[in-house]
């Protein structure tokens, strides 16, 4: 299960995002960059959030410990800034928080060179989930003791936006990816990462989804049903995705 803590302070927002995340310290003692359930891009950047980031961290790429984050609305009514407020306030109740890495900077293919493996296993991965938003001009990668971290996964499995739409064979596109130029080993990824990819794991980074975020799904049967949607495409996709690759 993921940590489930309370937010006692909110800190600052990080505007270079479009859904406006925050940074919230919490009664851990932890610090967070928090995703409002309030935030105009709804729960279901929540939910790719946790599927993505515990699907990587099993995967052995590099991603910040997640948690839950219970928000009191009376944090929000106290925010001078009237966007902040109204976020916070209609983002009472669970939110999703992203450890902060402190001192870390934005990965910048042009300074850092990364691993033939670690970038070849990075687009296969981004393949699977139809991640879209590790590009040049937004990189989601961040450098932190050394270490490549991969974040910010609320863009991928965007088919979930139209699940009638959902196709688990659609090719990905890997002409814009930050780390295309040095993955050149995407057999080698394929070989290492494809056979690790079982309902077992899917089934596991799917069942920490909060049931509250997954109900009242359209077209879907409550929220155990939305996640067993999520494994069969994914547990699909995932053999055919080194001939998706283009």
């Amino acid at each position: 299960m993921l940590e489930h803590v309370t937010a006692t302070r909110y800190v600052t927002p990080l505007r270079e995002g479009g859904s406006l995340p925050g940074i919230v310290e919490a009664d851990n003692l932890g610090t967070y960059v928090v995703k409002f359930r309030g935030a105009g891009q709804g729960r279901r950047v929540l939910v790719a959030e946790i599927i993505c980031g515990e699907l990587a961290r099993r995967l052995d790429l590099p991603t910040p410990d997640l948690a839950l984050v219970d928000l009191d609305p009376e944090i929000g009514r106290r925010e001078p800034d009237e966007e902040i407020q109204d976020l916070l306030v209609a983002s009472a109740g669970l939110n999703l928080g992203v450890d902060f890495l402190p001192g870390s900077f934005g990965f910048d293919p042009l300074v850092w060179k990364a691993d033939r493996e670690f970038a070849s296993r990075v687009v296969w991965f981004d393949a699977l989930i139809h991640n879209v938003d590790r590009s040049w001009r937004n990189p989601n990668l961040l450098v932190w003791h050394r270490r490549t971290w991969l974040i910010d996964h609320g863009a991928a499995l965007w088919f979930h936006h139209n699940w009638r739409t959902a196709d688990a064979s659609r090719p990905f596109d890997a002409s814009d990816h930050v780390l295309g130029m040095f993955a050149n080993d995407l057999d080698g990824a394929d070989a290492a990462l494809r056979p690790r990819v079982t309902r077992e794991l899917l089934e596991t980074a799917a069942a920490l989804v909060p049931d509250e975020w997954l109900a009242d799904e359209p077209g879907f049967d409550g929220p155990d049903a939305v996640r067993e949607a999520y494994v069969d495409h994914l547990l699909t996709r995932a053999p055919k995705v080194r001939g998706l690759i283009k």
